[in-house]
């Protein structure tokens, strides 16, 4: 039996055992039959034409884990931002830890998709969003199939969050293998500011497979900060979905840093439904080995006078590949769109690779936009320089591959992040030099 006749298979058993309203069964029926009827994708479709899921989906993955490692959080505080103090949603094996956790009610909810799936009490947020911004492919159906855990985040009007929310998935390896489905959804009401800071963590060896999905809606005036920080074990895989539907005046960013793993595809897709509206998607990416990264964006302009900027850089090195695939689309109504788009990249081995693809589908007649790539290696009258300073080459060259990507740190709102992002690129980079300059 392969994966996805398991996980067909494997469906009836899940729903008897989880507790949702009619509303949210019908969905999840809906999208086992999307899924069973599209599959796992192939790269004879388009989108991922340079992405092949075929290495990781040989496991005999486990769907359903069947106990709870206990984790001590001295054992796992190095997967924190632990500078500062946050609140904290802290997943094992996609299972819920209450004693890793720091969860409120207070004003907001910062708590428990499973709740928010289940209680009276959530069920008019669960109808206006869950599942409203979220396309139909095959893996986002999947996900939604057996979405029964992850983070809900709902913000009221006016609502200033006092410090960040860390959403944070480890898997330990109770299985030989282990498929999990985090659910994230996160509703940030008018005139509110939340920053929040996803990660997904491998402690084991053995494979893992995340297939990740996040719905976030900011709503008039809102703010929302999102980082996403990718540095796990090579045999963890990650599939990360995530949808953003703003509305009149809102502002949101989202910054990916791609280190590790063994296949990483972060779908990152934002929709702009009202004017002044700003978007913001930035990256890094520093791999090696025969790691695998994909960033395929999505920025559809709906309404005019809005912006758009995406800036994605990636330093390749050994045999890793690297695959960015960035469209904006500008509807005919969105005049006055601003909307900028690159990717810059770096190879340092002859054995690495990069398929970029910048593409502006443009329907209106008065915008301003730009787009392009390139793909290089460092500079060599720059290096001289350099290493007639008496900097080693080693050295001098992660001081140009930092430089290169800094414009993306110089947009990272919380210290910490920033912080722990330099002593990651030191780390990747193998120097021990100060990266705060």
């Amino acid at each position: 039996m392969d994966l996805k006749e398991k996980l067909i298979a494997s469906f009836l058993v899940f729903e008897n055992q989880t507790d949702v309203d009619t509303y949210v069964h019908d969905i999840r029926t809906d999208a086992i039959k999307t899924f069973e009827e599209k599959g796992f994708p192939s790269k004879k479709e388009e989108a991922w034409k340079y992405t092949s899921l075929n290495s990781i989906l040989k496991q005999d993955y486990s769907v359903f884990p069947k106990q709870e490692n206990a984790l001590e959080y001295k054992d796992i505080k190095k997967y924190f931002i632990h500078d500062i103090d946050t609140y904290k949603i802290v997943f094992i094996d996609g299972k819920y830890s209450s004693h890793l956790s720091q969860t409120t009610h207070d004003g907001m909810d910062v708590c428990l998709m499973s709740a928010a799936l289940s209680k009276p009490k959530y069920r008019l947020v669960i109808e206006n969003y869950f599942n409203v911004a979220a396309t139909k492919d095959s893996l986002t159906s999947l996900n939604t199939a057996f979405s029964s855990e992850g983070a809900y985040i709902h913000i009221p009007k006016n609502k200033l969050v006092d410090k960040p929310i860390q959403i944070i998935n480890f898997s330990t390896g109770n299985e030989s293998a282990t498929m999990v489905q985090p659910r994230n959804l996160i509703v940030v009401e008018e005139n509110s500011h939340v920053q929040i800071i996803e990660r997904h963590q491998s402690l084991t060896d053995n494979p893992v497979l995340t297939n990740s999905v996040t719905e976030v809606f900011t709503k008039k005036r809102a703010i929302v900060d999102y980082y996403k920080i990718q540095n796990d074990n090579t045999n963890a895989s990650l599939i990360d979905n995530t949808f953003i539907k703003q509305l009149r005046e809102s502002i949101c960013s989202v910054h990916t840093f791609s280190f590790g793993g063994k296949l990483t595809r972060n779908n990152l897709n934002f929709y702009q439904h009202g004017e002044r509206i700003d978007s913001t998607l930035k990256g890094i990416t520093i791999i090696g080995d025969k790691q695998h990264v994909d960033h395929n964006t999505l920025v559809h302009h709906i309404e005019p006078n809005c912006e758009s900027h995406q800036d994605y850089k990636g330093i390749f090195g050994d045999s890793a590949t690297g695959v960015f695939n960035g469209k904006v689309v500008v509807e005919k109504e969105a005049q006055k769109t601003n909307a900028f788009q690159a990717n810059n990249n770096i190879l340092v081995s002859d054995k690495a690779a990069i398929n970029t693809k910048p593409q502006l589908e443009i329907f209106a007649d008065d915008v301003k936009c730009s787009h392009g790539c390139t793909i290089g290696q460092l500079d060599e009258s720059a290096m001289f320089y350099l290493r007639s300073r008496g900097i080693p080459e080693k050295e001098a060259k992660a001081l140009l591959m930092y430089a290169f990507s800094n414009n993306v740190l110089d947009s990272v709102k919380i210290p910490e992040i920033k912080q722990r992002i330099n002593k990651i690129i030191a780390n990747k980079l193998g120097v021990n030099i100060g990266f705060d300059l």
